[in-house]
């Protein structure tokens, strides 16, 4: 590995962007021309429950370079941008320390902006305050936070609730707002790494077909299968599996709630806004100096891409 990218510090690749972007093919790629290991940073991937739905590579794709963090958990687990930074920092670590090249790869904004930037130490949230709090109506939560954090309320939408929430119990539990805490952020690798980012984003049009034929394709791979064994597990509804695209829609199927036509529908039209929302925070949050890729991926430009991320962080 080239350790004079930037004097002591180790490289990490980043290919970062929406769903159905093509990282994974980019990913494997890279990683079997540098020597790389494959470290996944996409928040639904984590569960082994959910190998279908969320697209998770295939035994062919894990066979052709090392992957990890996919799967490694089961979905009684609700797993957190803090404890999968700490998974991911350590799987990092050991690619180092192999001489491999780290590769993470996913879309979850908060998972890697966890990992890199740190998180804030808020303190444990009192169980009766947030009980108190989540309790209320959104209105309600809405008004107090204008009354104890304006700044907080004037930045969230009137009609999110779990971040409305999130604020108002942190600055009634602590005296302090969150966005006092978030200026205190702490853990993040990005002082002590030379990163070589990449961030796809094709036109919506190729993306949001993608999309579609992507859905189409789990149910013939055996996505309600994969839908009624979670069922059978009688897990909590608020579970981020459980609360994964394609599970309810597949749910509300299966109960004879919606047909066939409309489950597919819903379950493609969450997925187009899911890409949406991720497409929209990876064309503005990352540093502006990060390369954003407007193109399609097609095996000419992966190649292409590959020499030019390799050049970047191994030595001739």
């Amino acid at each position: 590995m080239n350790k004079s990218m930037v004097p002591g510090k180790n490289p990490v690749a980043l290919i970062a962007g929406p769903t159905a972007s093509g990282k994974s093919a980019l990913a494997v790629r890279l990683a079997e021309a540098a020597d790389g290991v494959v470290i996944n940073a996409d928040a639904s991937q984590v569960y082994a429950d959910l190998r279908i739905l969320s697209a998770r590579p295939d035994d062919a794709e894990t066979a052709r370079a090392p992957h990890r963090l996919f799967g490694h958990l089961d979905a009684a687990f609700a797993c957190s941008a803090a404890g999968w930074a700490a998974d991911a920092t350590g799987e990092i670590e050991a690619a180092w320390a192999g001489e491999r090249l780290p590769i993470l790869v996913g879309g979850t904004g908060l998972y890697l902006r966890t990992l890199l930037d740190g998180i804030a130490p808020v303190p444990e949230i009192d169980p009766a305050v947030r009980a108190e709090v989540r309790a209320m109506p959104v209105a309600a939560a809405a008004d107090a936070l204008r009354r104890e954090d304006p700044e907080a309320a004037a930045r969230l939408n009137p009609s999110d609730t779990t971040r409305i929430a999130r604020a108002l119990e942190v600055v009634r539990a602590t005296g302090r707002t969150l966005a006092g805490w978030q200026e205190r952020r702490e853990g993040g690798i990005a002082d002590r790494i030379a990163i070589a980012p990449l961030i796809l984003l094709p036109p919506r049009d190729w993306l949001y077909e993608r999309c579609d034929r992507r859905f189409a394709a789990m149910l013939e791979e055996g996505a309600v299968d994969e839908v009624e064994a979670l069922l059978a597990r009688g897990l909590d509804p608020a579970l981020p599996a459980m609360r994964a695209i394609g599970v309810g829609e597949i749910s509300d199927w299966l109960a004879g709630r919606i047909d066939r036509a409309t489950m597919i529908e819903r379950a493609q039209a969450a997925t187009r806004q899911y890409a949406k929302r991720q497409y929209t925070w990876f064309r503005n949050q990352p540093p502006g100096d990060w390369r954003r890729l407007k193109t399609q991926l097609n095996d000419n430009l992966i190649d292409q891409i590959v020499i030019k991320l390799r050049q970047t962080v191994l030595t001739a």
